[in-house]
């Protein structure tokens, strides 16, 4: 079995710092997909990483300090993509997928909107491209796993403030209806495949205490495609994990 988790780590080395690694020896994933890395490969910390049992790949961004991701594996890879091809995505180090022999997995950190139009633009720009680049992929890798921080609550159960947020930049219409086009390419939220409860929330704004109050957003997934649905284990959010204002999701896949 594979245990894999999704993780927004604000900064891998603040979250370094706050004890990650020594989190993950105790916790023992199969793969870790990172988002907003913010660090270049020397600024990682990667023999760190290897010294743990990790290979380490990463698509840092262009600017320092800046989004970026990766994907840390026991298990070495057949391939890996970096990035897709478009120049704008690319720079700001948004995806990466590994290849192995019974699955893909990518980690992807979709654009936030929430600090104006511009950036909204973009994360619509990014929604469209990356809906037709999975409707590409899946031609040739009928095995997909997408994990990452979408920036977007699909469901009222997904938020805690529904209501007061339905024209905020992550729960908009354009952006709820775009998880429902990806669920209708065959993909399946695997947290919502095995939990319906409300309240699970994977990042919770640093303001007004909001973590310890849950007052959070679920921005975070494992999506799989249809073709490993009988492979499907479990899934969990784990809130009590703290090296982010983000905490890790899991899924677990049968081999």
């Amino acid at each position: 079995m594979k245990k894999i988790v999704s993780y927004n780590i604000n900064g891998i080395r603040a979250s370094l710092r706050k004890g990650i690694d020594k989190w993950m020896l105790c916790y023992n994933p199969d793969i870790v997909c990172l988002q907003e890395i913010k660090a270049n490969e020397q600024q990682f910390n990667v023999p760190l990483f290897n010294e743990i049992g990790y290979n380490c790949y990463l698509n840092p961004a262009t600017k320092p300090g800046y989004s970026g991701v990766a994907i840390l594996s026991k298990e070495k890879p057949l391939h890996v993509e970096y990035g897709c091809g478009i120049h704008e995505i690319d720079q700001e180090g948004r995806l990466i997928r590994l290849d192995f022999s019974n699955f893909s997995i990518m980690s992807v950190y979709f654009p936030s909107g929430s600090s104006g139009e511009i950036r909204q633009d973009f994360k619509i720009r990014f929604l469209d491209f990356f809906l037709q680049y999975i409707i590409s992929l899946s031609k040739t890798v009928k095995k997909l796993i997408i994990s990452g921080d979408f920036n977007i609550c699909h469901k009222s159960i997904d938020i805690h403030n529904p209501t007061r947020n339905k024209n905020t930049s992550g729960f908009l219409p354009e952006e709820r209806d775009w998880i429902d086009s990806l669920i209708e390419l065959g993909f399946i939220d695997t947290f919502r495949y095995f939990n319906n409860e409300p309240h699970n929330y994977s990042w919770w704004s640093y303001r007004a205490n909001s973590r310890a109050k849950n007052l959070g957003w679920r921005i975070d997934y494992n999506f799989v495609s249809s073709e490993l649905k009988s492979k499907l284990v479990g899934a969990s959010i784990l809130p009590d994990i703290y090296h982010s204002d983000h905490c890790p999701v899991v899924v677990q896949i049968a081999d």
